[in-house]
Parts: structure tokens; sequence; C-alpha cells
């Protein structure tokens, strides 16, 4: 197939360069299945990409986009169909492989899920990494225990992409949500997601102070943030409660003592959504299609921007402007 299509290509040989270009099939990484992008989306990743020292992009030149959903244009694998639709987050894509921002796709069997039934091409890019992981965190919270009418379940960094999937899906699934943000106009959005009780960073940090043990507050957290900000909810969760991390936007330094953990059975759950093993990605999507599915996926979504558009977005979600998702249309 001889053919050429728009891609956003970050380079950085001379002086770091963002912007749509013109790419041939040959320009595309090996891999056993091409894919026509339907669409894509932001995540904090990909805006860091988008910087000459985001330390994303070790490769130059470089498709970002850590997510594309589409549909299947050729396989050499039997598993998949000219035509059938598919998507693609994790592992590789949009790091260290030629990623979603692009009109074409081309990546290793291994990676893709079947589009299941219940989600449009669409809707499975309002979810995107960040509602995978969001999602992820609830299935490994309840694994360990949670339950709706246990106790409230807080979700930090609630506006941002993470934070407002799992406020929505938590929501829909039958439990009292405590979302907390230093958004002080987003209330409102919050609880059109489903939110009970909105609260602020210092409620949730208690203005910087920490204690070993305090308050029994929450039966569990969502935290995309970490930071010294999860040693304040370690020290609040209640008697065998569990908190899923999942990011570092508020830092990597964690200072907590052993108290949470040998004191009340505390569990702290770590979140990877890159190299998830497939069969639990698989049974993640049918959830996102299934019961952690909002009943209004489409409030969850900020913009959706052109490929064209995406260089401004991508500076926009560093810049904590973004609320929610923001999904990027490719066809």
């Amino acid at each position: 197939m001889s053919l050429t299509f728009q891609a956003l290509v970050v380079d950085n040989k001379d002086a770091f360069t963002m912007g749509i270009s013109r790419l041939s099939l040959e320009d595309l990484p090996e891999g056993e299945v091409l894919i026509k992008t339907a669409y894509s989306s932001i995540n904090y990743k990909d805006g860091l990409a988008g910087t000459p020292d985001g330390k994303i992009v070790t490769s130059y030149p470089f498709v970002p986009g850590i997510d594309c959903s589409g549909t299947v244009v050729s396989s050499t694998d039997g598993r998949y169909k000219e035509g059938q639709s598919v998507l693609v987050t994790g592992y590789g894509l949009g790091v260290t492989h030629f990623g979603g921002f692009s009109e074409y796709v081309r990546v290793p069997v291994e990676w893709i899920v079947p589009l299941p039934e219940g989600l449009s091409l669409r809707e499975a890019m309002i979810f995107g990494t960040a509602g995978f992981t969001a999602a992820l965190s609830i299935d490994r919270l309840e694994q360990h225990g949670i339950a709706p009418g246990k106790g409230k379940v807080l979700v930090t960094g609630a506006t941002g992409g993470v934070g407002a999937a799992a406020v929505a899906m938590l929501s829909r699934a039958g439990y009292e949500v405590a979302a907390s943000t230093g958004k002080a106009d987003a209330h409102d959005y919050l609880r059109s997601l489903g939110a009970h009780e909105i609260l602020s960073r210092d409620e949730v940090y208690d203005g910087g102070r920490i204690k070993a043990l305090d308050k029994q507050l929450w039966q569990a957290a969502v935290d995309p943030v970490g930071g010294a900000s999860l040693a304040s909810i370690l020290s609040h969760i209640a008697y065998g409660g569990s908190v899923a991390v999942s990011g570092l936007t508020g830092g990597g330094s964690v200072p907590t003592t052993v108290h949470p953990f040998i004191l009340r059975g505390v569990n702290l759950l770590g979140i990877d959504s890159v190299f998830c093993p497939y069969d639990t990605r698989m049974r993640i999507w049918e959830r996102l299609a299934g019961d952690l599915k909002p009943k209004q996926p489409e409030l969850l979504v900020e913009k959706e921007v052109s490929l064209e558009e995406l260089p401004d977005a991508l500076t926009g979600i560093l810049q904590g402007q973004s609320r929610g998702r923001t999904v990027v249309r490719l066809s």
C-alpha cells in the first residue's frame, strides 16, 4: 500500500520542534497490524512528550500519543481482520513506538484490544489510558474489599483525566464519592459526574500537617497525585482500607510512617496501566463497556480537537488548564 498521511511529529535535532508532518507507511515502525486511527486522547504523559525536557521521548523524530482507537487496515496475524474495530493503550505506544497522534498506526498484535461491545471508538478514547487507569484502580480496590455502603471513597486530582473518570465510574457503581480539587470553579462539574462531597486540597492535606495516624475518614482512595498528600491520605484511611496510587504529579516522595500499615492494616496499591497483563487488560475494558461505564461518558469530555489543534491542547494539560478529557479526532 502506497499512501501518505498526517501525524504530529516532535523533533530535537538542532532545536525542539513540534508540528504536523506528512509521513508514509514506510516511516511507521514494524508491527503485525496496521490501523487507520479514528480517535486518540491527551494524557499528561503526552503533554510531557511535547516538551524538550519531558523525559518521555528518547529517540527523534517521533510521533507521540499513548492511546488510539480505529479500524484494522491489514494484519499478518489471523486474530485480526480488515475492518475490525480495535484500541491500543500502554506498552510502548507513544513512548518508544510511534503513537496515536497519527492518521495511521502500526503496532505489534499483542498490544491490541478488540473494541468491546457497548463502546464506540470515540467512547474508547473518552476513557483512553486515563479512564483505563481509573477503572484498574477501582478493580484493584474491590479485590481488596472495598464495596458500596462501606464508607466514602476519596478521589484526588478529581478534575484531571484519571480523577474525573474515577468519580464518574465510582458513582455509576454505587459508591459515595468524596472528590478533592484545587479548582473552586469545578464543584458543579464534579457533582455532575456524581461526586457526593467536594473537598479542597487543604482539607485532604490538612494544610501540610501529617500525622502518623489521624481520624478515619474514607474506606479507600483513588490517588493519581502521590507526593506528600498521599501520606496524609494514608493516615485517614479506615481499618483494612486501601489506596490505589497511579501518579506523581504531587511528587515522588511520600513522607509516611509504617503506622497505617501495621496498626490499621491499610493497603497501598500501585497501579500500572502500561504493562498490565493482557487478560487483566481485556477484563478491565469489558468493565468499561459494562458496569463501570458512566451513564453519560460525554460529561468527561472537555473538548474535542483536530490534529492541527493538538499542539495547543498539549501545552494546556501541562499548565493544569484541562478538566476531564480531551479527545483527538483523526478521521
